[in-house]
């Protein structure tokens, strides 16, 4: 077996733009042979994988997959819309989906997981992909919900498949009575978080942090109206009310109807399904969110190739 040296790695690696270990795996199996570890790498779908994934991927789906109980929700990112469209992509990403429910939505988990009939892990099934499809791309998060009674709805908004598309939303609820008729109302409840971005079931849950910050924010705004403390932490008061209205989801308005609070939607569904129901968790994951995407001119980059 032939010795492979760190500057025959890095070659490899200048050459290809493969990953250090996939270039150190390449020379193996050629027995340090470069050119013939550079088709290698080709065959596998790794060769400028790594140089692609130097490139902002801010598009891309949601994915979600369901089960009696449980739901998972994905988002696997690309750098275009255009591969968002793409037939092989989108049979990746509803895998990855029933891959995250199998694995309880854990994110660890599920790239560590065997992608069926790959022979290989989801991460590496992904970056084999990326020299297929040539752009880079990323498996960026996943969850899960589940319940013991009850059901978990899922709702998938701007779909461009089944169960894949730019915004995908899980809402778990138990309760013990008829599984369909709380299956259709879980799906508006979803639908509901899809359009009003809540931050938390229930004004109780949410992050004291963006409650104080919030607050804060409310003190400077009252202070501008030149009244005494005593009014101003009144006046905050009230403004914090409102916005745990707005921001908690059983206190929103119902977009199916919005006479009522989903709080009170739920009661009122109650009498349909048969029993109680507790909303209990959500997810909700909009493709790109948080992602900082670059601003590119298209003629520039035109008139940059011509010149080139």
């Amino acid at each position: 077996m032939a010795n492979i040296s760190a500057s025959m790695v890095k070659e490899l690696r200048e050459k290809t733009g493969a990953g250090m270990m996939d270039c150190k795996a390449a020379l193996t199996e050629n027995n340090g042979d470069v050119e013939a570890a550079v088709d290698w790498l080709r065959a596998k779908g790794l060769a400028k994988a790594a140089k692609k994934a130097g490139r902002v991927a801010a598009e891309g789906l949601v994915g979600v997959a369901e089960a009696d109980n449980s739901a998972a929700v994905v988002e696997v990112n690309s750098e275009t819309d255009f591969v968002a469209r793409n037939e092989i992509f989108q049979n990746m990403v509803r895998t990855v989906a029933q891959v995250a429910l199998e694995n309880g939505g854990d994110h660890e988990k599920t790239s560590n997981a065997q992608f069926p009939g790959a022979g290989k892990s989801v991460a590496e099934h992904l970056t084999e992909m990326v020299g297929q499809i040539g752009e880079n791309m990323t498996f960026r998060r996943s969850a899960g919900l589940s319940v013991e009674n009850g059901v978990v709805s899922s709702y998938v908004h701007s779909a461009t498949a089944p169960g894949l598309g730019r915004i995908g939303v899980l809402v778990a609820l138990e309760s013990t009575g008829d599984k369909e008729a709380l299956r259709a109302f879980g799906k508006q409840v979803a639908m509901h978080i899809a359009a009003s971005t809540p931050l938390s079931v229930t004004p109780d849950e949410l992050d004291p942090q963006v409650v104080e910050r919030e607050r804060q924010v409310l003190i400077e705004q009252a202070r501008e109206s030149g009244k005494p403390d005593n009014i101003i932490e009144k006046m905050v008061e009230g403004r914090i009310r409102k916005f745990y209205e707005e921001v908690a989801l059983v206190s929103q308005p119902f977009v199916i109807n919005p006479d009522l609070t989903v709080e009170k939607a739920a009661k009122e569904a109650e009498g349909t399904v048969g029993a109680p129901i507790k909303i209990k968790a959500f997810e909700r994951f909009v493709i790109g969110e948080g992602i900082e995407k670059e601003e590119s001119d298209f003629a520039a980059e035109v008139a940059a190739a011509v010149g080139s």
